[in-house]
Protein backbone atom coordinates (compact mmCIF):
# COMPACT_ATOMS: atom_id res chain seq x y z
CA UNK A 1 0.00 0.00 0.00
CA UNK A 2 1.35 3.81 -0.74
CA UNK A 3 1.74 5.33 2.86
CA UNK A 4 -0.59 8.29 3.13
CA UNK A 5 0.50 11.37 4.77
CA UNK A 6 -2.49 14.18 5.80
CA UNK A 7 -1.81 17.92 6.61
CA UNK A 8 -3.89 18.90 8.81
CA UNK A 9 -4.02 21.98 11.42
CA UNK A 10 -6.50 24.82 11.65
CA UNK A 11 -7.44 27.33 8.76
CA UNK A 12 -5.55 29.60 6.93
CA UNK A 13 -2.00 28.10 8.42
CA UNK A 14 -0.32 27.35 5.04
CA UNK A 15 -1.84 24.47 4.46
CA UNK A 16 -2.21 24.33 0.94
CA UNK A 17 0.80 26.12 -0.01
CA UNK A 18 2.59 23.02 1.31
CA UNK A 19 0.65 20.59 -0.17
CA UNK A 20 1.67 22.20 -3.63
CA UNK A 21 5.28 22.48 -2.95
CA UNK A 22 5.33 18.72 -1.74
CA UNK A 23 3.51 17.78 -4.96
CA UNK A 24 5.94 19.58 -6.90
CA UNK A 25 2.59 20.98 -8.71
CA UNK A 26 0.09 23.96 -8.21
CA UNK A 27 -2.94 21.67 -7.91
CA UNK A 28 -4.39 23.03 -4.54
CA UNK A 29 -5.99 26.79 -4.54
CA UNK A 30 -3.60 29.01 -2.89
CA UNK A 31 -5.62 32.33 -1.07
CA UNK A 32 -5.00 34.84 1.81
CA UNK A 33 -8.19 33.88 3.05
CA UNK A 34 -8.97 30.71 5.64
CA UNK A 35 -11.61 28.18 4.14
CA UNK A 36 -10.42 28.22 0.90
CA UNK A 37 -10.11 24.60 1.22
CA UNK A 38 -13.00 22.44 2.09
CA UNK A 39 -12.52 18.96 0.28
CA UNK A 40 -9.73 16.89 0.76
CA UNK A 41 -7.48 16.80 -1.99
CA UNK A 42 -5.23 13.88 -2.78
CA UNK A 43 -2.13 13.51 -4.68
CA UNK A 44 1.12 11.12 -5.11
CA UNK A 45 4.61 12.42 -5.12
CA UNK A 46 7.79 11.36 -4.66
CA UNK A 47 9.94 11.56 -1.27
CA UNK A 48 13.18 9.92 -0.57
CA UNK A 49 12.11 7.75 -3.23
CA UNK A 50 9.32 6.03 -2.55
CA UNK A 51 5.33 6.96 -3.82
CA UNK A 52 3.70 8.73 -0.64
CA UNK A 53 0.16 9.86 -1.07
CA UNK A 54 -0.42 13.26 -0.14
CA UNK A 55 -3.56 14.65 1.45
CA UNK A 56 -4.50 18.23 1.90
CA UNK A 57 -7.40 18.61 4.58
CA UNK A 58 -9.80 21.61 5.46
CA UNK A 59 -8.84 23.69 8.41
CA UNK A 60 -9.93 22.27 11.40
CA UNK A 61 -12.60 24.18 13.33
CA UNK A 62 -14.74 23.01 16.50
CA UNK A 63 -18.64 23.34 15.13
CA UNK A 64 -21.76 21.55 15.27
CA UNK A 65 -21.90 18.23 13.03
CA UNK A 66 -24.34 19.68 10.52
CA UNK A 67 -22.50 23.16 9.99
CA UNK A 68 -20.38 23.42 6.57
CA UNK A 69 -17.10 23.69 9.09
CA UNK A 70 -18.55 20.51 10.60
CA UNK A 71 -18.58 18.44 7.63
CA UNK A 72 -15.12 19.80 7.06
CA UNK A 73 -14.30 18.74 10.47
CA UNK A 74 -15.66 15.23 9.81
CA UNK A 75 -13.56 15.00 6.13
CA UNK A 76 -10.32 15.90 8.01
CA UNK A 77 -10.84 13.38 10.75
CA UNK A 78 -11.34 10.76 8.32
CA UNK A 79 -8.02 11.50 6.71
CA UNK A 80 -6.31 11.65 9.65
CA UNK A 81 -7.72 8.03 10.32
CA UNK A 82 -6.53 6.59 7.08
CA UNK A 83 -2.98 8.39 7.52
CA UNK A 84 0.40 6.87 8.09
CA UNK A 85 1.68 10.27 8.93
CA UNK A 86 0.54 13.88 10.19
CA UNK A 87 1.67 16.70 9.47
CA UNK A 88 0.35 18.94 12.31
CA UNK A 89 1.33 22.56 10.46
CA UNK A 90 0.60 25.92 12.90
CA UNK A 91 1.58 29.84 11.60
CA UNK A 92 5.02 30.10 13.66
CA UNK A 93 4.45 33.85 13.10
CA UNK A 94 1.39 33.38 14.82
CA UNK A 95 2.93 31.04 17.63
CA UNK A 96 0.50 28.77 19.32
CA UNK A 97 -2.87 29.79 19.45
CA UNK A 98 -5.06 27.66 21.89
CA UNK A 99 -7.08 26.01 18.81
CA UNK A 100 -3.38 24.31 17.66
CA UNK A 101 -3.05 23.36 21.42
CA UNK A 102 -6.90 21.52 21.56
CA UNK A 103 -5.99 20.09 18.05
CA UNK A 104 -2.75 18.59 19.11
CA UNK A 105 -4.45 17.05 21.87
CA UNK A 106 -6.90 15.82 19.80
CA UNK A 107 -3.95 14.40 17.79
CA UNK A 108 -2.48 12.84 20.61
CA UNK A 109 -5.29 10.84 20.98
CA UNK A 110 -5.58 9.65 18.05
CA UNK A 111 -2.20 7.48 18.47
CA UNK A 112 -0.77 8.39 15.05
CA UNK A 113 2.47 9.33 14.02
CA UNK A 114 2.44 13.11 14.04
CA UNK A 115 5.40 15.25 12.19
CA UNK A 116 4.80 19.22 13.78
CA UNK A 117 5.56 21.46 11.31
CA UNK A 118 6.24 25.38 11.90
CA UNK A 119 5.23 27.08 8.61
CA UNK A 120 5.76 30.45 7.85
CA UNK A 121 9.21 30.64 10.03
CA UNK A 122 11.27 32.56 7.40
CA UNK A 123 14.82 33.62 8.29
CA UNK A 124 17.55 32.12 10.67
CA UNK A 125 15.03 33.16 13.59
CA UNK A 126 12.36 30.56 12.30
CA UNK A 127 13.71 27.59 14.15
CA UNK A 128 13.82 30.00 17.48
CA UNK A 129 10.34 30.42 16.88
CA UNK A 130 9.63 26.91 15.87
CA UNK A 131 10.68 25.52 19.79
CA UNK A 132 7.65 26.77 21.23
CA UNK A 133 5.88 24.00 19.70
CA UNK A 134 8.08 21.52 22.30
CA UNK A 135 4.93 22.15 24.80
CA UNK A 136 2.40 20.17 21.76
CA UNK A 137 4.05 17.13 23.79
CA UNK A 138 4.28 15.96 19.72
CA UNK A 139 8.14 15.66 19.65
CA UNK A 140 10.17 17.50 17.04
CA UNK A 141 9.56 20.64 15.50
CA UNK A 142 10.59 21.14 11.99
CA UNK A 143 10.76 24.80 10.71
CA UNK A 144 9.96 25.76 7.08
CA UNK A 145 8.22 28.62 5.00
CA UNK A 146 6.32 26.45 2.64
CA UNK A 147 5.61 29.97 0.06
CA UNK A 148 9.55 30.78 0.53
CA UNK A 149 10.67 26.92 -0.36
CA UNK A 150 12.89 27.15 2.92
CA UNK A 151 13.23 23.72 4.94
CA UNK A 152 10.83 21.64 2.30
CA UNK A 153 14.20 19.88 1.64
CA UNK A 154 14.77 18.69 5.60
CA UNK A 155 11.24 18.34 5.61
CA UNK A 156 10.80 15.64 3.01
CA UNK A 157 14.15 13.97 4.62
CA UNK A 158 12.23 13.92 7.78
CA UNK A 159 9.03 12.56 6.27
CA UNK A 160 10.88 9.96 4.40
CA UNK A 161 12.08 8.88 7.38
CA UNK A 162 8.99 8.34 9.30
CA UNK A 163 7.38 6.74 6.42
CA UNK A 164 6.39 3.06 7.01
CA UNK A 165 9.32 -0.01 6.23
CA UNK A 166 8.61 -1.24 2.66
CA UNK A 167 6.98 -4.76 2.58
CA UNK A 168 9.19 -7.59 2.17
CA UNK A 169 10.15 -8.32 -1.20
CA UNK A 170 10.06 -4.56 -2.09
CA UNK A 171 12.91 -3.66 0.37
CA UNK A 172 15.60 -3.75 -1.88
CA UNK A 173 13.99 -1.47 -4.39
CA UNK A 174 13.97 1.25 -1.78
CA UNK A 175 17.64 -0.08 -0.20
CA UNK A 176 20.14 2.67 -0.95
CA UNK A 177 18.95 6.42 -2.13
CA UNK A 178 21.70 8.68 -3.71
CA UNK A 179 23.55 11.10 -1.68
CA UNK A 180 22.46 14.66 -3.32
CA UNK A 181 25.87 16.51 -3.91
CA UNK A 182 25.63 20.49 -5.90
CA UNK A 183 29.38 21.28 -7.21
CA UNK A 184 29.45 25.05 -6.91
CA UNK A 185 31.54 27.99 -7.64
CA UNK A 186 32.69 30.84 -9.35
CA UNK A 187 32.44 31.55 -13.16
CA UNK A 188 35.19 29.18 -14.74
CA UNK A 189 36.47 27.10 -11.62
CA UNK A 190 36.40 23.61 -13.10
CA UNK A 191 33.11 22.54 -12.02
CA UNK A 192 31.65 21.14 -15.56
CA UNK A 193 34.80 19.38 -15.87
CA UNK A 194 35.15 17.89 -12.62
CA UNK A 195 31.35 16.66 -13.29
CA UNK A 196 32.30 14.80 -16.50
CA UNK A 197 35.77 13.36 -15.10
CA UNK A 198 33.12 11.67 -12.68
CA UNK A 199 31.01 10.50 -15.33
CA UNK A 200 34.19 9.51 -17.60
CA UNK A 201 32.06 11.56 -20.52
CA UNK A 202 32.26 15.07 -21.91
CA UNK A 203 28.85 15.31 -20.32
CA UNK A 204 28.69 18.81 -19.56
CA UNK A 205 30.41 21.78 -22.37
CA UNK A 206 33.50 23.38 -21.04
CA UNK A 207 35.71 25.60 -22.26
CA UNK A 208 37.51 28.97 -21.06
CA UNK A 209 34.91 31.26 -21.82
CA UNK A 210 33.24 31.45 -18.12
CA UNK A 211 29.19 31.23 -17.86
CA UNK A 212 29.06 28.15 -20.56
CA UNK A 213 26.87 26.26 -18.03
CA UNK A 214 23.63 28.21 -17.21
CA UNK A 215 20.93 25.89 -15.82
CA UNK A 216 21.70 23.06 -12.61
CA UNK A 217 22.48 19.51 -14.18
CA UNK A 218 21.51 16.81 -12.02
CA UNK A 219 22.73 13.39 -13.34
CA UNK A 220 22.69 10.45 -11.26
CA UNK A 221 25.78 8.18 -11.09
CA UNK A 222 27.68 5.89 -9.18
CA UNK A 223 30.85 6.92 -7.45
CA UNK A 224 34.06 5.16 -6.87
CA UNK A 225 32.97 4.14 -3.75
CA UNK A 226 30.45 1.88 -4.91
CA UNK A 227 27.89 5.03 -3.49
CA UNK A 228 24.61 5.98 -5.40
CA UNK A 229 24.99 9.92 -5.94
CA UNK A 230 22.66 13.04 -7.43
CA UNK A 231 25.45 15.15 -8.67
CA UNK A 232 23.76 18.74 -10.17
CA UNK A 233 25.88 21.10 -11.97
CA UNK A 234 25.00 24.35 -11.53
CA UNK A 235 25.69 27.74 -13.11
CA UNK A 236 28.86 30.10 -11.87
CA UNK A 237 27.65 32.27 -8.86
CA UNK A 238 29.18 35.66 -9.81
CA UNK A 239 28.83 38.93 -7.46
CA UNK A 240 25.13 40.50 -7.66
CA UNK A 241 26.27 43.45 -8.53
CA UNK A 242 27.42 41.41 -11.66
CA UNK A 243 24.41 40.03 -12.58
CA UNK A 244 22.28 42.11 -14.77
CA UNK A 245 21.04 39.84 -17.81
CA UNK A 246 17.70 38.75 -17.09
CA UNK A 247 19.19 34.82 -18.06
CA UNK A 248 21.94 35.04 -16.00
CA UNK A 249 19.46 36.13 -12.50
CA UNK A 250 17.59 32.90 -13.56
CA UNK A 251 21.06 30.66 -13.93
CA UNK A 252 21.92 32.17 -10.48
CA UNK A 253 18.77 31.69 -8.85
CA UNK A 254 18.36 27.62 -10.34
CA UNK A 255 22.06 27.48 -8.22
CA UNK A 256 20.76 28.64 -5.11
CA UNK A 257 17.64 26.60 -5.55
CA UNK A 258 20.01 23.27 -6.21
CA UNK A 259 22.12 24.49 -3.03
CA UNK A 260 19.02 24.27 -1.07
CA UNK A 261 17.86 21.00 -2.35
CA UNK A 262 21.87 19.08 -1.69
CA UNK A 263 22.50 17.45 1.19
CA UNK A 264 26.57 18.67 0.41
CA UNK A 265 28.33 20.90 -1.90
CA UNK A 266 31.51 20.60 -3.32
CA UNK A 267 32.70 24.23 -3.32
CA UNK A 268 35.09 24.38 -6.28
CA UNK A 269 37.54 26.92 -5.84
CA UNK A 270 40.14 28.15 -8.96
CA UNK A 271 44.00 27.12 -7.54
CA UNK A 272 45.63 29.59 -9.34
CA UNK A 273 43.46 32.68 -8.91
CA UNK A 274 43.67 31.20 -4.84
CA UNK A 275 40.76 31.91 -2.53
CA UNK A 276 38.71 35.40 -3.68
CA UNK A 277 35.84 37.22 -1.62
CA UNK A 278 33.00 35.43 -3.97
CA UNK A 279 34.40 32.11 -2.91
CA UNK A 280 33.73 33.45 0.91
CA UNK A 281 30.70 34.35 0.32
CA UNK A 282 29.66 31.12 -1.52
CA UNK A 283 30.96 29.08 1.18
CA UNK A 284 28.80 31.19 3.82
CA UNK A 285 25.81 30.72 1.81
CA UNK A 286 26.73 27.01 1.85
CA UNK A 287 26.77 27.77 5.59
CA UNK A 288 23.45 29.59 5.97
CA UNK A 289 21.77 26.85 4.19
CA UNK A 290 23.11 24.72 6.59
CA UNK A 291 24.41 22.23 4.04
CA UNK A 292 28.00 19.67 4.72
CA UNK A 293 30.90 21.28 2.44
CA UNK A 294 34.17 19.89 0.89
CA UNK A 295 36.52 22.33 -0.89
CA UNK A 296 37.74 21.23 -4.20
CA UNK A 297 40.86 23.27 -4.90
CA UNK A 298 40.58 22.81 -8.79
CA UNK A 299 43.46 22.56 -11.71
CA UNK A 300 45.95 21.81 -9.37
CA UNK A 301 48.01 20.76 -12.13
CA UNK A 302 48.55 24.10 -13.44
CA UNK A 303 49.70 25.51 -9.79
CA UNK A 304 53.71 26.03 -9.99
CA UNK A 305 54.32 26.86 -5.93
CA UNK A 306 51.87 24.43 -4.43
CA UNK A 307 53.17 24.19 -1.03
CA UNK A 308 52.20 28.38 -0.93
CA UNK A 309 49.04 27.80 -2.82
CA UNK A 310 47.97 25.32 -0.50
CA UNK A 311 49.24 27.50 2.82
CA UNK A 312 47.51 30.41 1.23
CA UNK A 313 43.96 28.92 0.53
CA UNK A 314 44.27 27.09 4.25
CA UNK A 315 45.22 30.83 6.00
CA UNK A 316 42.05 32.82 3.89
CA UNK A 317 39.56 29.59 4.85
CA UNK A 318 40.53 29.80 8.70
CA UNK A 319 40.34 33.40 9.36
CA UNK A 320 37.50 33.99 7.00
CA UNK A 321 35.77 31.20 7.73
CA UNK A 322 35.15 30.77 11.66
CA UNK A 323 31.93 29.53 11.32
CA UNK A 324 32.79 26.36 9.33
CA UNK A 325 36.37 25.46 11.26
CA UNK A 326 38.01 22.40 10.33
CA UNK A 327 36.75 22.07 6.28
CA UNK A 328 38.29 19.48 4.41
CA UNK A 329 40.26 21.51 1.37
CA UNK A 330 40.88 18.30 -1.14
CA UNK A 331 43.29 19.13 -4.12
CA UNK A 332 42.35 18.18 -7.79
CA UNK A 333 42.83 18.34 -11.31
CA UNK A 334 39.91 17.05 -12.87
CA UNK A 335 42.00 17.31 -16.40
CA UNK A 336 44.89 14.65 -14.92
CA UNK A 337 42.82 13.03 -12.46
CA UNK A 338 44.63 13.76 -9.88
CA UNK A 339 43.79 13.99 -6.20
CA UNK A 340 40.51 12.65 -7.29
CA UNK A 341 40.61 9.46 -5.33
CA UNK A 342 40.43 11.13 -2.18
CA UNK A 343 37.62 13.37 -2.84
CA UNK A 344 34.74 11.17 -2.58
CA UNK A 345 36.06 9.87 0.91
CA UNK A 346 36.36 13.53 2.44
CA UNK A 347 32.86 13.73 0.94
CA UNK A 348 31.22 11.01 3.31
CA UNK A 349 33.51 11.21 5.98
CA UNK A 350 31.47 15.07 6.27
CA UNK A 351 28.12 13.55 5.60
CA UNK A 352 28.55 11.16 8.38
CA UNK A 353 29.52 14.56 10.53
CA UNK A 354 26.40 16.27 9.51
CA UNK A 355 24.18 13.67 10.04
CA UNK A 356 25.84 13.50 13.56
CA UNK A 357 23.62 12.63 16.82
CA UNK A 358 24.50 12.83 20.15
CA UNK A 359 22.25 12.15 23.24
CA UNK A 360 21.38 13.70 25.33
CA UNK A 361 23.49 12.41 28.56
CA UNK A 362 26.77 13.02 26.39
CA UNK A 363 25.38 17.13 25.44
CA UNK A 364 25.05 17.67 29.33
CA UNK A 365 28.02 15.72 30.35
CA UNK A 366 30.05 18.25 27.79
CA UNK A 367 28.29 21.18 28.88
CA UNK A 368 28.70 20.76 32.34
CA UNK A 369 32.10 20.91 31.49
CA UNK A 370 32.08 23.47 29.35
CA UNK A 371 30.36 25.76 32.00
CA UNK A 372 33.18 24.64 34.45
CA UNK A 373 35.98 25.65 32.48
CA UNK A 374 34.40 28.92 31.63
CA UNK A 375 31.05 30.20 33.49
CA UNK A 376 28.56 32.44 31.32
CA UNK A 377 28.99 35.80 32.01
CA UNK A 378 26.97 38.74 33.34
CA UNK A 379 24.12 40.27 31.47
CA UNK A 380 23.59 43.47 33.17
CA UNK A 381 24.86 42.79 36.30
CA UNK A 382 22.99 39.25 36.76
CA UNK A 383 24.53 35.76 35.67
CA UNK A 384 22.92 33.77 33.12
CA UNK A 385 21.64 30.37 34.48
CA UNK A 386 22.21 27.96 31.26
CA UNK A 387 20.51 24.72 32.47
CA UNK A 388 20.77 21.81 29.82
CA UNK A 389 21.06 21.71 26.17
CA UNK A 390 19.83 18.57 24.00
CA UNK A 391 19.92 17.84 20.08
CA UNK A 392 16.92 18.79 18.36
CA UNK A 393 17.98 17.51 15.17
CA UNK A 394 20.81 16.26 12.29
CA UNK A 395 21.74 17.71 8.79
CA UNK A 396 23.31 20.06 10.11
CA UNK A 397 23.48 19.25 14.00
CA UNK A 398 21.00 21.24 15.91
CA UNK A 399 20.87 21.81 19.16
CA UNK A 400 18.83 24.06 21.30
CA UNK A 401 20.10 25.50 25.01
CA UNK A 402 17.60 26.11 28.01
CA UNK A 403 18.38 28.26 30.77
CA UNK A 404 16.95 31.51 32.77
CA UNK A 405 17.39 34.67 30.60
CA UNK A 406 18.90 31.61 27.88
CA UNK A 407 18.35 34.18 24.56
CA UNK A 408 20.92 37.05 26.00
CA UNK A 409 23.78 34.86 25.80
CA UNK A 410 26.23 36.98 24.10
CA UNK A 411 27.67 35.70 20.87
CA UNK A 412 30.83 35.65 21.82
CA UNK A 413 30.06 33.03 24.40
CA UNK A 414 28.06 31.09 21.97
CA UNK A 415 30.92 30.73 19.64
CA UNK A 416 32.37 29.56 21.93
CA UNK A 417 30.27 26.61 22.68
CA UNK A 418 30.11 26.15 19.74
CA UNK A 419 33.69 25.57 19.11
CA UNK A 420 33.84 23.76 22.29
CA UNK A 421 31.32 21.37 20.51
CA UNK A 422 33.31 20.98 17.28
CA UNK A 423 36.14 19.79 19.64
CA UNK A 424 34.56 17.24 21.89
CA UNK A 425 32.13 15.98 19.27
CA UNK A 426 34.51 15.77 16.62
CA UNK A 427 32.46 17.89 14.18
CA UNK A 428 34.81 20.04 11.65
CA UNK A 429 33.96 22.09 8.91
CA UNK A 430 29.63 21.45 8.81
CA UNK A 431 27.42 24.21 10.14
CA UNK A 432 26.34 23.68 13.98
CA UNK A 433 23.05 25.34 15.33
CA UNK A 434 22.49 26.38 19.02
CA UNK A 435 19.48 27.90 19.56
CA UNK A 436 18.82 29.72 22.85
CA UNK A 437 15.43 29.62 25.30
CA UNK A 438 15.06 31.17 28.11
CA UNK A 439 12.59 29.59 31.05
CA UNK A 440 9.70 31.70 32.35
CA UNK A 441 9.83 32.71 35.89
CA UNK A 442 6.58 31.90 37.69
CA UNK A 443 7.73 34.57 40.41
CA UNK A 444 7.89 37.54 38.04
CA UNK A 445 4.91 38.79 37.79
CA UNK A 446 4.49 38.47 41.15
Amino acid sequence: MTPRIAIAGRPNVGKSTLFNRLVGQRLALVADTPGVTRDRKEAECELGGRKVLMVDTAGLEEAPPDTLPGRMRASTSTAVDQADLVLFVFDAKSGLLPEDKHFAAWLRRTGKQVLVVANKAEGRGGAAAAMEAYELGLGEPCAISAEHNEGIYDLMSEIAERLPPLPEGEAAEGEELPLHLAIVGRPNAGKSTLLNYLLGEQRMITGPEPGLTRDAVAVDFTGPDGKLYRVVDTAGLRKRAKVDAGLEKMSTSSSIEALKRAEMAVLAIDAVQGVQEQDLHIARLIEREGRGCVIALTKWDAVEDRGDARKAALDRISISLSQMKGITIVPISAETGEGMAKLFPAIRATYEKWNTRISTSQLNRWFEAALERFPPPLVDGRRLKLRYVTQIKARPPTFALFGTRAEQTPETYQRYLVNSLREAFELPGVPVRIYLRGTNNPYHEA
